[in-house]
């Protein structure tokens, strides 16, 4: 892995500004040595800036015809394959995650900007019969206008690509704003876009934090907002843009089940159970944080589940037999850990893990954890987004049921067994 610090810079109407400003320097969460890269604090002045460059391109990009705007996200997707070895290594090195989740990360982005790419040609509408002779009634598609996409760390190349390629294609301008803990992967896919040959301004790119994410959310300009991250967050901009009937799209937190029945492939369903739960060092709000198993298979899934959580391998993401990254930053690592240690003094039982590995000091480890809980616990209840598992025994479905519905979240959720009825 290289040791090269990249200079990360706000992309404002075409032009680059504040190169290796060191208003955030991001530091390799596997070595805190590392200084990945340094990034600017973008201001609201900045973002507003950001804003108009996007309002000024918008009506020149919205005429350029669907096809052609679907060919540039096309070059894109074709560069960004040509680079995915250096833009997933890149990912790992910011990010955490193992080398192989992060190729299956550019791979999945570049699956969802060829889809997109398409897009460019399937824009219709529809004709539709009316109540007046004489009146032909027809619909179009049509851009609303410059568009925020607020991403997060834990998918840095994926997400943005799969909110920026069909609002570029369907005719919108963008102003991104990523994550201040991966700002060099969020520099390397804009440059990508850029060098497709996006016109100045149809694409921006602001780093910083709430000064700059406040200001995209509020202004007037601004017509549409995707975000993905945390539950509080995402309410309090649905709350903001209502205010000015600015479109919405959200991805929030999760806490996902696993049921498993007795009937079930018990190998199967473990084998799947340590992916989702453990997987990207479980900072999905996709992953699997609960597993609900009926009684009379619960001390066979947990010996399973033992067994299969001792094989990970934790250190940096680089290293070929490490099979499980570090947490993003140390405020993670501290939360993750505040997280089973209320779960203790709650009198939840830790399986396995539940510490700090040992010899990884220089960066944010926490071993994959397995905790027997009760359903009311706190750690079964709220968004962890660690590798830690909670684990419930129950009677029967209808109780699995019970318990997989008794949470505030609604994401995803999974039932292993051989009986599909």
């Amino acid at each position: 892995m290289g040791e090269k610090t990249i200079q990360c810079g706000n992309l404002i109407g075409g032009k680059w500004e504040q190169r290796g400003a060191n208003g955030i320097t991001r530091l390799n969460p596997a070595n805190v040595r590392d200084a990945v890269a340094p990034a600017p604090d973008s201001s609201a002045e900045d973002a507003r800036r950001a804003i108009q460059a996007a309002a000024d391109a918008f009506h020149p990009w919205r005429r350029t015809v669907p096809p052609e705007r679907g060919k540039i996200v096309l070059r894109a997707a074709q560069l960004l394959e040509s680079r995915l070895e250096e833009v997933a290594q890149l990912l790992t090195r910011e990010e955490g995650k193992i080398v192989s989740e992060s190729r299956g990360e550019v791979k999945r982005a570049i699956d969802i900007m060829e889809y997109a790419a398409g897009m460019g040609r399937r824009l219709g509408g529809q004709t539709l019969p009316t109540e007046v002779p004489n009146v032909f009634c027809f619909t179009t598609r049509q851009p609303i206008g410059p568009v925020a996409a607020i991403s997060p760390w834990n998918f840095p190349v994926a997400i943005p690509c799969w909110k920026m390629a069909p609002a570029l294609v369907c005719g919108n301008t963008v102003v991104c704003k990523p994550s201040p803990l991966t700002p060099a992967t969020a520099t390397r896919v804009v440059e990508i876009f850029e060098e497709a040959g996006l016109p100045p301004g149809v694409l921006n790119l602001v780093h910083g934090g709430a000064q700059a994410g406040s200001e995209l959310i509020n202004h007037p300009l601004i017509r549409g907002i995707s975000f993905t991250g945390s539950t509080k967050v995402g309410m309090a901009i649905h709350m903001a843009a209502a205010r000015r009937l600015a479109k919405v799209q959200l991805e929030m937190g999760g806490k996902n089940p696993q049921i498993i029945l007795r009937d079930a492939d018990l190998d199967s369903a473990v084998k799947s159970l340590l992916t989702a739960a453990f997987g990207a060092t479980g900072q999905r709000c996709s992953a699997t944080s609960r597993a609900i198993v009926e009684r009379k298979v619960a001390r066979q899934v947990a010996e399973r589940l033992v067994e299969g959580t001792k094989a990970i391998r934790v250190g940096p993401g680089d290293r070929p037999e490490v099979t499980m990254g570090p947490l993003v930053d140390e405020l993670r690592l501290r939360d993750v850990k505040g997280f089973v240690d209320r779960a203790r003094a709650q009198g939840a039982a830790v399986v396995i893990g539940g510490c700090e590995p040992e010899g990884l000091r220089d960066g944010h480890y926490y071993a994959p954890t397995v905790v027997d809980v009760r359903p009311e616990h706190e750690i079964a209840r709220e968004e962890v987004f660690g590798p830690v598992l909670s684990f419930i025994e129950v009677d029967d479905i209808e109780e699995a049921l019970t318990v997989a519905n008794t949470v505030d979240y609604g994401l995803c959720a999974s039932i292993f067994t051989k009986d599909i009825g």
